[in-house]
């Protein structure tokens, strides 16, 4: 169980958006063309999809851009839709630990030089999901006149509630080498979130395939592992700090419109997350489906995606 991780491969390239094109795994389902933003030698795979106010979707763990394939696919005739994938996450780059350091200030930093480098400084409508929810309002602390709107499902931007345990299967993949092992030599994670993060109906066998297909070996998990391992508990733990300041800043962002779509049988980012987005942000509009997991895109489909599009067109941004 002890055993290292045999290295991922990785490459290395300039600072610019010149390396070759990320192969696309399941291009029927996924039917855009990732682009490469590279960075002091890694490649951060993204999509850039369509014109006008940038709406920039954060995807969580164990997921990828591919959780938000549907709701590109709605958006892009009047939104631009930016869709990165995390280092070491979906078609991005998946360096060991000794060339990433996973943390994250880190992909708070990834995020920004990435919307920098592509002239993503106004208007952004953030799209938070699962981890999506820390690194995006993390990045919204730093810019907040940058962020016009919120759409915010399953996730967190503030510590655990106080009213909430770690679930068991988080605490052992975050403080135990077996459930390291299970994670990486095993993929349990991504495994077990294919099929327990949807409670209405199953993902299909090509949709479950194309959830796992960025995390096909033992190197290519180290990211899956690590956002189990950090997620920050206590002031003493890496990020918290970060994760403090952000619950702090979020009265910066009371007049800014806000959006929360909820699956109520989320075993993680369930109703304790809820309410503590409410209590932050008492006039948000508010949808739950009680019967939706975690993987709310998949398992509420095109009606969560159209309280969205309603959404962006309720409160426009022009002449703002």
């Amino acid at each position: 169980m002890s055993d290292p991780l045999p290295p991922a491969r990785t490459t290395n390239l300039p600072d610019e958006d010149d390396a070759p094109p990320f192969p696309n795994p399941c291009p029927d389902l996924f039917p855009f063309a990732p682009r490469v933003f590279a960075h002091r030698g890694l490649r951060m795979s993204y999509l850039d999809e369509g014109r006008g106010e940038p709406v920039v979707m954060l995807h969580g763990n164990p997921t990828w851009g591919f959780y938000f394939r549907n709701l590109v696919l709605a958006l892009r005739e009047g939104f631009r839709c930016i869709v990165p994938d995390h280092i070491g996450c979906g078609l991005s780059d998946k360096p060991p630990p000794s060339e990433y350091d996973y943390a994250l200030k880190s992909r708070v930093d990834d995020l920004e030089r990435l919307l920098d480098e592509r002239g993503i400084t106004k208007d952004i409508t953030l799209v938070l999901h699962d981890w999506g929810g820390m690194i995006g309002m993390a990045f919204a602390a730093r810019h907040p006149g940058r962020v016009r709107r919120i759409v915010a499902g399953n996730t967190g931007a503030f510590p655990l509630p106080a009213a909430k345990k770690l679930p068991r299967s988080l605490w052992w993949g975050r403080n135990t080498r077996i459930g390291a092992w299970l994670i990486t030599r095993h993929n349990a994670f991504c495994k077990y979130a294919a099929k327990w993060c949807v409670t209405r109906k199953p993902l299909s066998p090509d949709v479950r395939a194309a959830y796992l297909a960025p995390y096909d070996t033992p190197a290519h998990r180290v990211a899956v592992l690590k956002f189990v391992q950090t997620i920050p508990l206590k002031s003493s733990d890496p990020g918290y700090d970060i994760v403090r300041d952000t619950a702090v800043s979020l009265s910066t962002f009371r007049d800014v419109p806000v959006q929360l779509l909820w699956g109520m049988r989320d075993f993680v980012f369930d109703r304790h997350f809820l309410d503590e987005w409410k209590r932050h942000f008492p006039n948000a509009e508010v949808s739950t489906w009680d019967d939706c997991g975690h993987y709310l895109l998949e398992d509420a489909g095109e009606l969560a995606i159209v309280r969205v599009w309603e959404f962006l067109n309720r409160h426009p941004l022009n002449g703002a």
